[in-house]
């Protein structure tokens, strides 16, 4: 019983910590167009009893911000160029993918245990 409710609590925590990745995903495109935006990039860390896993502390990606040449915008320097995000969608969409089955997959883990607990509680009352 104890490892069915500890299967429980490994399959909420993943899915707690791809859902805390997801949203730093979506933050990142929804800033892809903001100019000097770092993307956020979170790291995972496994507790050391019981197995679980959690959402480390987020981090700014410190790769090259792209220059952008337009002499109009407001942020641009006296060569026309500002500094744009270092914001790739490509990654960012594959990032959110990953994420999303990571997430259905503890999903399913929990639901199975779920079930499984529940039958067992039957077996008990009968």
């Amino acid at each position: 019983m104890a490892d069915l409710l500890q299967s429980l609590a490994l399959s909420a925590s993943g899915m707690e910590a791809q859902a805390k990745r997801l949203r730093h995903v979506s933050e990142n495109i929804a800033n892809a167009d903001t100019p000097g935006y770092h993307r956020k990039v979170v790291s995972f860390e496994a507790e050391v009893e019981g197995g679980a896993v959690s959402a480390g502390p987020v981090r700014l990606d410190q790769t090259e911000l792209t220059r952008i040449y337009d002499p109009s915008h407001p942020l641009a320097d006296t060569s026309g160029h500002y500094d744009g995000s270092n914001v790739d969608l490509v990654i960012e969409i594959a990032d959110a993918r990953e994420a999303q089955r990571s997430y259905e997959a503890n999903l399913r883990l929990f639901d199975q245990a779920r079930q499984m607990t529940q039958s067992l509680f039957d077996l008990i009352r009968r």
